[in-house]
């Protein structure tokens, strides 16, 4: 019966690894000739083809910035490797729930949304957290803000 070697290498692993380099390495290359600029680490994108209304409208297709989204026989096809999950065609798709996307920023916070009312809602929530920070940078106390405007505290 033949031993086992310790180091034997999983040649799948590599194969898988190295595939996916590629891809990335692709996607960055096609990405930079587009001039659109990454912000997700990963994501999703899906259409309902049941719901969809894709031959009378293609407004998804003309708000993709890197024309992700392409018109094939009947129906929206999407080319993953260009996606960049910016959410421009659920802003622009009049049928909600109808395309759906899953993202994830580089902090690991993910982020769902499918209707346009979603992404009002994150956004709003990332101005609204990115007015607070710029606010603490200028007035970190409250004494801070009264001493610059010569108000008491009560």
């Amino acid at each position: 019966m033949p031993e086992k070697n310790s180091s034997a290498v999983d040649i799948f692993s590599m194969l898988s690894e190295k595939e996916e380099k590629a891809k990335k390495k692709q996607r960055e290359e096609i990405l930079a000739a587009s001039g659109v600029k990454e912000f997700f680490t990963e994501g999703k994108i899906s259409i309902n083809k049941r719901t969809c209304w894709g031959l009378e409208c293609k407004l998804c297709i003309n708000a993709c910035p890197t024309n992700a989204l392409y018109w094939k026989s009947g129906e929206i096809g999407i080319v993953d490797e260009l996606c960049v999950y910016c959410g421009a065609c659920v802003l622009s798709c009049m049928v909600d729930d109808c395309i759906k996307i899953e993202r994830k920023r580089e902090d690991g916070k993910v982020e769902r949304f499918s209707k346009v009312k979603d992404i009002v809602k994150l956004q709003e929530k990332i101005n609204a957290r990115k007015r607070c920070e710029r606010v603490s940078e200028i007035f970190p106390t409250a004494e801070a803000y009264c001493e610059k405007y010569k108000k008491r505290l009560k």
